[in-house]
């Protein structure tokens, strides 16, 4: 599920706010392995 949350927020359809807090961290190393900047 992390990889479809980083997915929609490499497509600017979701902000990492709007991830369940729970995926949040996984979510982050994944769009850091990407080279994805990140607002947090």
């Amino acid at each position: 599920m992390a990889v479809v949350y980083a997915t929609l927020i490499v497509k600017g359809k979701k902000t990492l706010n709007q991830v369940p807090a729970m995926l949040r961290d996984q979510v982050k190393e994944i769009l850091a392995d990407l080279e994805v900047p990140v607002e947090a």
